[in-house]
C-alpha cells in the first residue's frame, strides 16, 4: 500500500479525450506519487500514447483534469523537471543540429538557449552519451543516425537534466538487445534509489512483471496501470544518474576477463 506522506506527481481526473468525434479515451482517473513507477500496458488503439501527450501538453483533453506536481497543467511552468521520450521521433533528416547539440539540449529551456554552458553542464551530456553508447556519434548530425541510434540520442536528452519525473513511451524500440538490458538496469536503480517517478509504456510483459507485479493495481477502459512504489531509504550519493550503468559495464567487463 502506498504511503499516503508522498506528493502526487501526476493526478488524473474524469480524463477523456476524442479525435474526430471518436472516443480514445473516457473517464480516466488515476493518481501517480512520487517515486512510483508506473507501467502503462494496452493494446493497440487503447490511448496509450495520447494520455501520455495529454501529460506532457500535448494534447488538450475532451474532459477532466490534469495536475503535474500539484499544479493545474495550464499553470505549470517547470517542464525542465520532465523527462519526456516519445514513441517515434518526427525528424526532418536535413535538421542540421548534431546529436550533442540534440543531447545538451536537454539541458536548457527556452529562457536560456543562448546562454553560457558550463564545464559540469559538458560532463553530463558525456555521461549522457556513453550511457546510451553513442558517444562515438556526438559529432553526427542527427539525421543521419538510423532510427534505433536517433532513440538512444533522445533517450540521453531525458536522462541529462536529472527530471523529477520520466516519461517513456516505448523507449526501447529499435535499440539492440544489450542497450536494452543496460537501459531497464539503469532506470530500476534510478528508481530504487534516486528521487524519480517513472511512467512507461511497454510491450515488454516480462520486464513488467519482473519488475512491477502480476497484476495490475488499477483498470481503465483498455489501458492497465502496474505500480511499484520505492521504499528504499538508502539513496544513492551519486548525482550522475548514469553511473549505475558504468557499474554494470564493469562488471560485464570483469566477468569476460575471466572467462
Amino acid at each position: 500500500m502506498r504511503e499516503a506522506c508522498h506528493e502526487d506527481v501526476i493526478t488524473l481526473r474524469d480524463l477523456s479525450f476524442a479525435y474526430e468525434h471518436k472516443n480514445v479515451l473516457q473517464h480516466v482517473n488515476f493518481s501517480i506519487k512520487q517515486r512510483d513507477f508506473v507501467g502503462l500496458i494496452g493494446s493497440n488503439g487503447a490511448g496509450k500514447t495520447t494520455l501520455l501527450r495529454m501529460i506532457v501538453g500535448l494534447l488538450k483533453p475532451t474532459q477532466g483534469e490534469i495536475h503535474l506536481f500539484g499544479e493545474p497543467i495550464s499553470q505549470f511552468k517547470q517542464w525542465e523537471r520532465i523527462g519526456y521520450v516519445p514513441q517515434k521521433n518526427s525528424l526532418n533528416p536535413l535538421f542540421p543540429a548534431t546529436v550533442r547539440e540534440v543531447v545538451m539540449s536537454g539541458l536548457y529551456g527556452k529562457k536560456s538557449l543562448f546562454r553560457r554552458i558550463a564545464k559540469s553542464e559538458l560532463q553530463k551530456c558525456e555521461d549522457a552519451l556513453h550511457a546510451m553508447s553513442i558517444e562515438d556519434l556526438a559529432d553526427k548530425r542527427i539525421g543521419q543516425l538510423s532510427g534505433g541510434q536517433q532513440q538512444r540520442v533522445f533517450l540521453a536528452r531525458a536522462l541529462i537534466n536529472n527530471p523529477d519525473l520520466l516519461i517513456l513511451d516505448e523507449p526501447t524500440v529499435g535499440i539492440d538487445p544489450e542497450t536494452q538490458e543496460g537501459f531497464f538496469h539503469m532506470i530500476k536503480h534510478m528508481h530504487q534509489h534516486h528521487h524519480i517517478t517513472f511512467l512507461m509504456v511497454s510491450h515488454d510483459m516480462d520486464m513488467i512483471e519482473t519488475y512491477l507485479g502480476t497484476e495490475p493495481i488499477e483498470r481503465s477502459g483498455k489501458l492497465k496501470f502496474y505500480v511499484k512504489h520505492s521504499h528504499d531509504i538508502e539513496d544513492c550519493r551519486e548525482t550522475d544518474l548514469t553511473h549505475s550503468l558504468k557499474d554494470l559495464r564493469n562488471k560485464l567487463q570483469s566477468t569476460i576477463s575471466y572467462t
